[in-house]
């Protein structure tokens, strides 16, 4: 019997490997001068890749290697690149890479821990640091895909800690479970309240306020009325950093309401968390010490490559109660108690997400990582300052490490609150969005403030420079006065 097509011998392992790495090396010293995104379109894209079926016959992998670095370095936007703003998707550290390739060579399923037991050791100790960075007492947590399966899992836990095996065993059976955050808590809400059966009628919105932080007395009226009309609260939400402004809800008022009522506190840390690292981190945000389950994103603010969510959960018996089944083909052999993290979570085939971030936090340590991210925050600051001083941008709001601001022709700056140039303004900043993102030099996204378009900028990259924040004025100006320029008639109509 022989590997076929499929084995490499050290030999030709290591040639294909060296060359790939070269690549990558070259490429990752050449990063700053490179577009930040590709200005492409999708007809282009699939005509570089080809049409050709699946092949008959097979091929050397060094040329399909090289071929696949040449096909995805120049198509993909970049969030290595230091001018990389527009997405919460942190700057990721080679030692990250690195790992990745080391987990897929030896591709353990940290499943079982008969199957994986380093792994599994080895993910137990870097929950227990990611907590331990954030002052936050995990009893027990694991490794996601990312945050929207980071917050399911505590969510499960707080339905099942709520209403027992039974919800397991008979579902919902009629009972109406609601559950609160506010209209700035991201989208994996809708998605948890869909696929646990739920229903979308059970998120109650609490409001917020200009600042984009929840009405934590609004919401106590919310549950107290609620509970009178016959439903059954069970949990309320903090964002810890809203994804549009990276607003914090205030946090320990939210834990006092849920003590009060008997609500399950769970947190979406999946953007700002790592803050809480900070020695002056607010208390707003330190109160996400105080949750009863928080979702963490390790491949955001602690500057790992995707995927790496972590769930933590203060009483780690929740979570192996909400997700534990005995099936036979798990039976463990020996007396010893171990972690078998298909009882803790969702999946079971699970890969070894843990070790690219356990690595970058010893590679870092607790100093490397406040500085960067400290240094991040400041520089959402530089870049907030440069646009309120600029005669022709407006300033929004600016927020952990999200700076936002809007264009405004200075001689329209007074006639912005018209509703006529207001809305001139909205497709205005709309339209430079786009061309921002295509011109390669800078990427931004965009955030809806008052009902009013602006351009959004979120770093969390361990690559940007002091000077890149500042020079955001000038190099976005460059962009908007011709298109400015382009749209007035319409302003004009």
């Amino acid at each position: 019997m022989t590997a076929g097509k499929f084995e490499m011998d050290g030999a030709a392992f290591r040639a294909a490997g060296h060359d790939l790495v070269e690549r990558i090396a070259d490429w990752l010293d050449g990063l700053g001068d490179l577009p930040v995104a590709p200005a492409t379109t999708p007809a282009a894209i699939t005509e570089t890749r080809g049409h050709g079926g699946l092949p008959d016959e097979g091929a050397e992998p060094g040329p399909l290697l090289a071929r696949a670095f040449d096909l995805l370095a120049p198509a993909t936007c970049l969030n290595a690149h230091p001018r990389m703003w527009g997405y919460i998707t942190g700057s990721p550290a080679p030692i990250g890479a690195l790992a990745d390739m080391l987990t897929a060579a030896i591709n353990p399923n940290v499943a079982g821990w008969n199957g994986a037991p380093m792994a599994t050791a080895i993910e137990e100790q870097t929950v227990a640091w990611v907590g331990d960075l954030l002052g936050y007492p995990a009893g027990g947590g694991l490794f996601t895909s990312g945050g929207n399966a980071a917050n399911l899992v505590g969510i499960v836990a707080a339905r099942h800690a709520f209403a027992g095996d039974s919800i397991r065993a008979e579902g919902l059976r009629g009972r109406r479970l609601t559950l609160y955050a506010t209209d700035q808590c991201h989208a994996w809400i809708e998605k948890a309240a869909d696929l646990l059966g739920l229903g979308m009628a059970a998120i109650r919105r609490v409001p917020a306020d200009g600042a984009a932080r929840m009405d934590v007395a609004a919401g106590a009226a919310m549950i107290a009325a609620d509970r009178t009309a016959g439903m059954e609260p069970f949990l309320i939400v903090g964002t810890a950093g809203t994804t549009a402004v990276g607003a914090v809800d205030p946090l320990p008022a939210i834990a006092d309401l849920a003590e009060r009522e008997g609500l399950w506190f769970h947190v979406d840390g999946c953007y700002g968390a790592p803050a809480a690292c900070l020695p002056d981190a607010p208390a707003d945000l330190l109160g996400l010490r105080r949750a009863d389950s928080l979702a963490v994103d390790a491949h955001k603010w602690l500057y790992v490559p995707l995927e790496a969510g972590c769930a933590l959960v203060r009483d780690g018996a929740r979570l192996k109660a909400a997700f534990s089944t005995n099936p036979s083909y798990y039976a463990l052999t020996g007396a010893e108690e171990v972690t078998d993290y298909y009882a803790w979570g969702p999946q079971n085939s699970r890969g070894f997400r843990a070790l690219k971030v356990w690595l970058a936090l010893q590679q870092a340590g607790r100093s490397g990582y406040r500085e960067a991210i400290a240094r991040n925050i400041a520089q959402a600051r530089l870049m907030f300052a440069a646009a309120q001083e600029a005669r022709d941008f407006e300033a929004g709001l600016c927020s952990l490490s999200i700076a936002t601001f809007r264009y405004v022709p200075a001689d329209l700056m007074a006639r912005r609150g018209e509703p006529a140039v207001a809305a001139w303004l909205d497709r205005l900043n709309g339209a430079l969005m786009g061309a921002v993102q295509r011109s390669g030099d800078l990427y931004l996204s965009n955030a809806v403030i008052s009902g009013a378009m602006y351009l959004r900028a979120c770093i969390v990259n361990f690559r940007t420079g002091d000077e890149d924040a500042r020079s955001v004025p000038a190099r976005v100006r460059a962009i908007a006065e011709p298109l400015a320029q382009e749209m007035r008639g319409e302003l004009a109509a």
